[in-house]
């Protein structure tokens, strides 16, 4: 085994949080010169098919996640070992080709269907890789997770880990790196308990729901005059950036806009409360920046780990109307923010700000801890 193995990373575009678990983790493992290529075998293989079927995962969740949430439970119930479908065939392929081309010493999967085709590739070339699954999901883990073969499963938190051993996995397979969040959140310095708190700037990010986000913004701006807003519209800016600039017009100095951007890391750390979806990477993004959540929006099932973490920590809850985001604001500003300053000294006793580098040392390692042995 090379001193410095190359590291294929995989990852597919149904959820922010695949896609963010191994961009960062390619982050901290080229920081320190390991060679990585991070790809989407589904984009790679059908690339339209792909794209269709993310655009429709993403309205799902957003107008219909009931309807998504029974779609996401009956995957509880396949064996994907066994069945091989028509349209993952492409997919398969085009990481069969990416395999052969790059010449990978490991492969770390961040999506759950990749490692059942490993063993047909492996058993095709005839070579045998490390594959290490880094699960983006919280405490509520998906059987599709839990049934793939892979040398180690990386989890975002102990109760993760402690609900998979119980599954019956085991331990020394499971590995608590936590999500690997940019490694920039662990250089960067978050807003102190002891803040003035005024202003209380908040930061939102609105799912597509246009009638949603001037009822959220409006619910926030009134909670109390000391809020401040950052709006963040991302891929809706199009859809969005109307109604929002209506809300910045009303209130010209406590709103700011911003489309598309790279620097969450640096925007959670600034801010003091977050409130968007209960999304993996925001979610963890959020801990790690020790900043608390208010989720407005939750696809059930899929989110529902992510939520409960937060409520384990005692650094978020849910808050779906306006008139629950306007209480749960005026409940964390009373009594001179007492309520906030509890939610991030919670989050400080958490502690998770470097789950990219942790996953990445601890697949060095254990690369390097094969190494040795083969040589011995």
């Amino acid at each position: 085994m090379p001193v410095s193995p190359r590291i294929l990373i995989i990852t597919a575009a149904f959820g922010e949080g695949h896609n963010s678990a191994a961009r960062n983790l390619a982050l901290a493992l080229d920081a320190i010169g390991v060679v990585t290529q991070v790809s989407d075998p589904c984009m790679l293989g059908s690339p339209r098919v792909t794209e269709l079927v993310a655009a429709a995962y993403r309205y799902c969740i957003t107008h219909f996640p009931r309807l998504w949430a029974a779609i996401y439970r009956s995957t509880d119930r396949c064996d994907f070992s066994r069945k091989r479908s028509p349209i993952m065939g492409a997919p398969e392929k085009a990481l069969t080709t990416l395999i052969g081309d790059f010449q990978p010493d490991v492969i770390v999967s961040t999506f759950p269907l990749y490692p059942y085709f490993l063993p047909r590739i492996f058993e095709k070339t005839g070579k045998k890789l490390p594959v290490f699954t880094i699960i983006t999901d919280s405490i509520e883990i998906n059987a599709s997770w839990l049934r793939l073969p892979t040398d180690f499963w990386l989890v975002t938190d102990p109760a993760t880990r402690e609900g998979m051993i119980r599954s019956g996995l085991p331990p020394e397979k499971i590995i608590d790196t936590g999500f690997p969040v940019n490694p920039s959140f662990s250089k960067l310095s978050p807003i102190e308990p002891s803040d003035a708190c005024n202003p209380f700037r908040i930061l939102y990010f609105p799912t597509a729901k246009r009638k949603l986000l001037q009822t959220h913004c409006r619910a926030l701006l009134d909670a109390s005059p000391a809020v401040t807003l950052t709006i963040v519209m991302g891929r809706n800016l199009r859809l969005l950036y109307r109604d929002a600039r209506e809300i910045k017009k009303s209130h010209p100095s406590r709103v700011r806009l911003i489309g598309w951007t790279r620097k969450v890391p640096q925007l959670l750390n600034r801010h003091h409360l977050v409130v968007g979806k209960a999304g993996g990477a925001t979610s963890h993004e959020a801990i790690a920046a020790r900043c608390p959540m208010l989720i407005h929006h939750l696809v059930p099932g899929q989110e529902e780990g992510n939520l409960r973490l937060l409520e384990a920590i005692g650094a978020g809850h849910l808050a779906e109307t306006g008139p629950a985001l306007a209480a749960a604001v005026t409940d964390l500003l009373a009594d001179h923010a007492a309520g906030w300053r509890t939610m991030k000294n919670a989050l400080i006793r958490h502690g998770r700000n470097a789950g990219a580098i942790a996953a990445a040392r601890f697949i060095l390692e254990e690369i390097a801890n094969r190494g040795s042995k083969m040589v011995g």
